[in-house]
């Protein structure tokens, strides 16, 4: 009875999840979708606590460890979420992110060790190789997606630079190979009783997530915690197989695909094949490289006045979020001041690149928690559809999604990269806070063309300045 009823939370969890995810795709569902899951999730623990029985029929005990552990995250997690600013949310994903690789790092020590007890205490024991794949592939990539994501998690926040080491690509194929070879002599148990080997693999493992992300460039951030997140999930799932448990084999499962098409979506978002990816061949030293400056001419600037005629007497706007947007905290004010155009009858829209921000779908998050219609997101390609027909295109605190460069420049590092083609828009206004380069650390050519005004400062200020004079013109 009690096995039926474990299989049956497990059922619910593994439903609640793939709901969850679904209602994940529209904003509108989103927070109910996080709801549904976390409620399977809930049930698939609690049955596994008090309705799991092993091989000996032996229910789990050290129940002071396992709530107390419960309690502890609990609190840690709400506590983070509840006090972290949307401008920090991508580190946050990249640490939360870490701790999950982490977990199934230890799933796989533990379940070595155990495996390597029986080997002691039974010489003539042969492990299974299938569950020794198993171990060790999970092992091996939750220490990459843990390293990686702590190394993301510390350049994303700034303590960590952009480091670019010689040879570091060959290193990465060294250490690679490295890994291969260990990873058969463990699982074929040429040495079955040295488990050296297998910390080595970890050892190997690590060094391999640190040396993968260090060089890789700001602007390629979205792509590589998109990566990891598929690391992860793909380590649970090796969990999921260990424990014969479906719950975190479906988890581990939704997560690894998803996290796997999201990366495939980004690199081409991006201009960046997979395979770069993979071998951390892309980002850091490339856009140093080509991020030398050069003669621009000058740009032209635009008073707050100016600014709020041209909007309030066009018929159609386009505004494009990015992550100055978020650093000022202005997407409420952003909502606004789309509220007081569209009473000017003035048709308001929201051109979203699927990389602006720090991590996938940032800006839709940062627009949805300002209560945006999700209607008015128009995704990369709409919105270039509609360009040629819009008289003012605000840039609010985005770069490289807009810079020409990409298209027009075959020694820039974003070259290829699609983007939001505002020089089609009648007048296109920028506001950043200086005419300092992106995160690609890039030039932007957008800002010293004809069509180009520059409206300086901190966008909530600019907005809510924006704001004033709209309502004061009739």
């Amino acid at each position: 009875m009690g096995n039926a009823l474990l299989q049956l939370c497990y059922l619910i969890g593994s439903i609640t999840f793939i709901m969850g995810l679904k209602m994940l795709s529209h904003p509108d569902t989103a927070r109910k979708g996080n709801l549904v899951a976390a409620a399977g999730m809930i049930i698939s623990i609690f049955g596994t606590i008090f309705l799991f029985r092993s091989e000996n029929a032996e229910h789990l005990h050290n129940y002071v460890w396992i709530f107390a552990a419960l309690a502890i995250g609990t609190v840690v997690g709400t506590m983070a979420a509840k006090k972290v600013q949307m401008t920090a949310m991508p580190e946050m994903v990249s640490l939360f992110n870490g701790m999950g690789g982490a977990c199934a790092m230890l799933i796989s020590i533990v379940e070595y060790r155990r495996v390597m007890d029986i080997v002691a205490a039974t010489p003539s024991y042969v492990p299974e190789t299938g569950k020794m794949i198993v171990v060790v592939l999970g092992m091996l990539i939750g220490t990459v997606s843990f390293a990686g994501s702590m190394i993301a998690w510390g350049k994303l926040n700034g303590r960590i630079k952009d480091r670019t080491i010689p040879g570091g690509q060959m290193i990465n194929f060294v250490i690679f190979a490295g890994l291969i070879i260990l990873v058969a002599i463990v699982v074929g148990g040429f040495f079955p009783a040295m488990p050296a080997l297998f910390y080595g693999i970890l050892t190997l493992a690590a060094l391999y997530g640190v040396l993968f992300v260090m060089p890789i460039g700001g602007a390629d951030m979205p792509v590589v915690i998109s990566l990891l997140n598929s690391f992860t999930g793909v380590a649970a799932a090796f969990g999921g197989f260990l424990y014969n448990n479906p719950v975190m084999l479906t988890g581990g499962i939704l997560v690894g695909s998803a996290g796997t098409i999201l990366t495939i979506l980004m690199c081409k978002a991006m201009n960046r094949s997979l395979k770069n990816v993979l071998i951390g061949s892309f980002g850091g030293a490339k856009a140093v490289a080509g991020g030398a400056a050069k003669e621009q001419g000058n740009y032209k600037e635009i008073s707050v006045s100016d600014s709020a005629t041209l909007m309030a007497y066009a018929q159609k706007v386009i505004i494009i979020p990015g992550y100055g947007l978020a650093v000022a905290q202005a997407q409420h004010v952003c909502h606004e001041l789309e509220k007081v155009l569209e009473e000017k009858g003035v048709e308001v829209m929201y051109g979203i690149h699927p990389v602006a921000g720090r991590m996938p779908g940032h800006m839709n998050v940062l627009l949805a928690e300002a209560d945006v219609p999700y209607e008015k997101l128009l995704e990369m390609e709409d919105a270039n559809e509609q360009m040629g027909t819009t008289n003012v295109v605000l840039i609010l605190g985005a770069n490289d999604v807009v810079n020409p460069a990409a298209k027009e420049d075959p020694s820039s590092p974003i070259y290829g990269m699609p983007i939001l083609e505002v020089e089609k828009a009648e007048h296109v206004i920028v506001n950043k806070r200086s005419m300092k380069p992106g995160y690609a650390g890039i030039e932007n050519e957008l800002f010293f063309r004809p069509k180009t005004s520059m409206l300086f400062g901190d966008a909530k200020k600019a907005l809510q300045s924006l704001v004033t004079e709209l309502k004061s013109i009739d």
